[in-house]
C-alpha cells in the first residue's frame, strides 16, 4: 500500500500528464469537493442509520469511490495552496483537543460552545 504523500504525488502527475491543471482553480476545486461529496449523500439518501450501516456491495463500491474523489480533489486543493495535509489535519486535531475536552463532551453531540 502506498504512503500518503506517494499517492499525492501520483494523483498530481495524474493530473500533470492531462494538461488538467489549467482548470484547477481553487474555487472549481472548492466546487467539485462540494459535488463529490453531494455524491457521497446520495448513497445514503433515504436510509435509515441501520440500512447506512449495512450497505450492500454495490452499494459499498459507490461510497469507496466517491471518498476516493474527495481525496484527489481535496488533493489538488491542497497543492494549489501548498498545504500539508497532514500537518493541517494534526493542527486541528490539538485545536479541536481544547474546543472539546474528554471530561466535558465525552458521550454529547453538542457544540463546543455549549459545553
Amino acid at each position: 500500500m502506498a504512503d500518503l504523500e506517494s499517492i499525492q504525488q501520483k494523483i498530481i502527475a495524474f493530473r500533470n500528464e492531462r494538461d488538467w491543471a489549467q482548470f484547477h482553480d481553487p474555487k472549481n476545486l472548492a466546487e467539485a469537493l462540494s459535488i463529490e461529496a453531494g455524491e457521497l449523500l446520495e448513497n445514503f439518501l433515504w436510509k435509515t442509520t441501520e440500512q447506512s450501516r449495512n450497505l450492500t456491495n454495490e452499494e459499498l463500491a459507490n461510497v469507496k469511490h466517491e471518498i476516493a474523489d474527495i481525496f484527489i480533489f481535496l488533493t489538488y486543493l491542497c497543492e494549489e495552496y501548498d498545504i500539508n495535509l497532514l500537518h493541517e489535519v494534526e493542527r486541528k486535531l490539538s485545536l479541536n483537543e481544547k474546543k472539546y475536552p474528554v471530561h466535558k463532551a465525552k458521550g454529547s453531540s453538542k457544540k463546543y460552545t455549549e459545553l
